[in-house]
């Protein structure tokens, strides 16, 4: 068949899009926006660092099922499987990776076989069934330890300050001379800190383990999981000595992939592969952040101060005007949004837990 008019078709009469990681936290908040803007949806999602439950929250919301295929990416033959059986996808949104910067220092080469692997084999198949478009879920910690603020997508690159970092930065150059080879239109979503839930509290972040970042941390605090929270360093040369971020609502970041995708359909990209940042373009402390939550929850928090965490940067906040002008991308949600929704979808997994153990007893 012609390329031209399997684009054509693809496009306009099966709208199919393939997301990796659909049982992450921000994978499953981007299938809930997909499905309402009208797509066909399809995860692949091994598990290993999801919870598979979360499609059952996405089912909830849409009133539509996805199928999720438990592959691991860095096995190429069961990967391509999938593009065998679905020869209908017009676009991918790829999350599938891991994302901790903590265990990148400690575990380099983990994250490096894993990251990249899974990447290079996605667009093997991308290339062999002529996928037109292809969105990276990319980092604003590709920067580095920059110090223009507010960073925009031209703003240079300093080396990573982890192994994470390293490889967002290596996919990123990865993917650039894949499209130009390929002819595959491709976008990198430089996310800023994602945060926050659904506002219906049927799904949201399931750290598992310890959580990483900051708002979960908050919130298993607020609720007693975590006896004591850390903050990571009070001495950096902030307002008040707190590392400095930019939280984004996770629906927000949502809502920018499928806008990415619109942009993609309708032709307006410029060039092959084109860079937008993510973030609201304001800075919050570490300390600020706990304080919105004091003051949104009423629950007072238990922290402490610690040392600096290897592989942070001291700051960084996005300048957003790019995704606001040419994908029509407007943060809806504020600070006191991200720290409500949280605390919500907190207490709701509190609640069921509670309901689930109380079963439990009924049955011993």
């Amino acid at each position: 068949m012609n390329k031209k008019f399997l684009i054509f078709v693809r496009n306009f009469f099966m709208a199919k899009i393939l997301v990796t990681g659909g049982c992450g936290y921000i994978g499953s908040h981007t299938i809930v926006d997909l499905i309402e803007h009208g797509y066909d949806v399809i995860s692949v999602d091994n598990n290993s660092r999801s919870n598979p439950t979360i499609l059952k929250g996405v089912e909830l919301i849409t009133s539509r099922k996805v199928k999720n295929y438990k592959v691991d990416l860095c096995n190429f033959d069961d990967t391509f499987a999938i593009f065998q059986e679905n020869e209908d996808i017009i676009g991918i949104i790829h999350f599938a990776a891991y994302k901790s910067v903590g265990e990148s220092v400690e575990n380099p080469l983990l994250y490096f076989e894993n990251n990249l692997t899974s990447l290079v084999n996605l667009l093997k198949c991308v290339q062999e069934f002529q996928i037109p478009h292809f969105v990276f879920s990319s980092s604003c910690t590709v920067y580095g330890n920059t110090t223009e603020m507010p960073v925009t997508e031209n703003t240079a690159p300093k080396p990573a300050e982890s192994p994470y970092g390293y490889t967002k930065q290596m996919s990123e150059q990865i993917i650039s001379e894949f499209a130009k080879s390929s002819g595959t239109h491709c976008i990198l979503l430089r996310y800023f800190n994602p945060a926050g839930a659904h506002p219906s509290a049927v799904i949201g972040e399931m750290p598992m383990g310890k959580p990483q970042n900051l708002v979960p941390a908050i919130t298993q605090t607020a609720i007693g999981r975590i006896p004591r929270m850390m903050v990571f360093g009070t001495d950096y040369p902030t307002r008040d000595g707190s590392c400095i971020r930019d939280y984004i609502h996770v629906c927000d970041l949502a809502n920018a992939h499928t806008l990415s995708l619109k942009y993609l359909q309708e032709e307006k990209n410029n060039g092959l592969c084109e860079v937008f940042n993510l973030g609201t373009g304001t800075g919050v402390t570490v300390l600020e952040a706990i304080n919105a939550f004091e003051k949104t929850s009423s629950v007072k928090l238990n922290y402490e101060i610690g040392p600096h965490r290897p592989g942070d940067i001291v700051a960084i906040y996005a300048n957003n005007d790019k995704a606001k002008n040419q994908l029509g991308w407007q943060p809806r949600f504020s600070l006191e949004d991200i720290m409500a929704t949280a605390w919500k979808w907190e207490i709701r997994l509190k609640a069921d837990e509670t309901v689930f153990n109380s079963q439990a007893g009924e049955l011993n």
